[in-house]
């Protein structure tokens, strides 16, 4: 039995195959971004995807005996979550369920990026269980209380949020600041580790939620007084840091000792799980499944399937 699965993000066009063992495929294309933007517009995010696609999914689909399609169709769970982007997933595995004569489960966004996360880290058990995930991205920086939902996936609950800026924003705002290609997180962690002295941080929070709008602010000044590229890089992703291990605390106090998942496309960041892996002995995915992808979203299709 395999499972394809197609995700259709505001910057990446993906699918991926996962045949109850292991993700065979992981075929991901970045969107275009003009250079000196901070993203795109949705009409232009849908058009790349349109034209992207085809290449993506097509490579995938020759002997693959599909027993399941799965398809992100919003970016979270949330009541009303919805961005036009998605649309175009939707509509390719339609047509696809029809063609093979397949069923065709939809998830959000987010809940794909649990899955590729616990399968990355070895865990996918902690689906059958209650844990806490982060879900850090430049459209989304939440901690999430999730348990099991069988065939629907993860139900993943807001706990805590960024009050303002997201953590990818603030990566990507700073970088462009920088003078770095959007999206700029692996060019922002190749300055920032390029500085090895201590930087100081001070998280702003709310109960458990945070405020980040602070660290574009600061680093907007470092810029303006002349610190050095390294240096204000390294600030930005120490700050970011701090903010989630003080979000972290604060919900582990509340709810319990639970197993601790950090997904999303800021999460690839080797300063973040350094940091948040030694202090919570949190689970992190490799780069290539914290970034979008679908591998997750194959998984669960495939794990949906099987159930019935």
């Amino acid at each position: 039995m395999t499972a394809l699965g197609i995700d259709t993000s505001n910057y990446t066009t993906s699918a991926a195959r996962y045949d109850g063992i292991s993700v065979t495929d992981n075929r991901r294309k970045l969107l275009p971004v003009p250079k000196g933007m901070k993203g795109l517009r949705q009409s232009d995010a849908v058009f790349h995807h349109t034209r992207q696609l085809p290449d993506i999914v097509s490579p995938l689909l020759p002997d693959a005996e599909l027993s399941a399609i799965g398809v992100s169709v919003s970016p979270t769970g949330a009541e009303g979550s919805y961005m036009p982007c998605f649309l175009t997933g939707k509509g390719m595995a339609r047509v696809l369920g029809a063609a093979v004569n397949v069923p065709v489960y939809e998830f959000s966004h987010q809940q794909g990026h649990i899955a590729a996360a616990l399968y990355s880290a070895g865990k996918l058990e902690l689906l059958e269980r209650n844990f806490l995930a982060f879900h850090v991205s430049g459209g989304t920086t939440e901690a999430l209380l999730v348990s099991p939902g069988g065939a629907a996936g993860p139900v993943a609950l807001p706990a805590a949020r960024s009050l303002d800026l997201k953590a990818g924003q603030a990566v990507d705002r700073v970088g462009v600041a920088l003078g770095l290609p959007f999206p700029c997180g692996p060019e922002l962690e190749r300055l920032a580790l390029g500085w090895t002295e201590r930087v100081r941080t001070r998280p702003v929070l709310r109960g458990a939620d945070c405020s980040l709008s602070g660290i574009e602010n600061q680093c907007l000044d470092m810029i303006r007084k002349g610190h050095t590229k390294e240096e204000t890089a390294r600030y930005c992703l120490e700050a970011i840091a701090a903010a989630l291990e003080g979000m972290c605390s604060a919900l582990l106090s509340e709810h319990g000792g639970l197993p601790v998942v950090f997904s999303g496309g800021v999460c690839s960041n080797s300063i973040l799980r350094e940091k948040l892996s030694g202090r919570f002995g949190a689970h992190f995915a490799a780069p290539e499944f914290s970034a979008d992808n679908a591998a997750g979203i194959a998984i669960l299709a495939y794990l949906a399937r099987r159930t019935e």
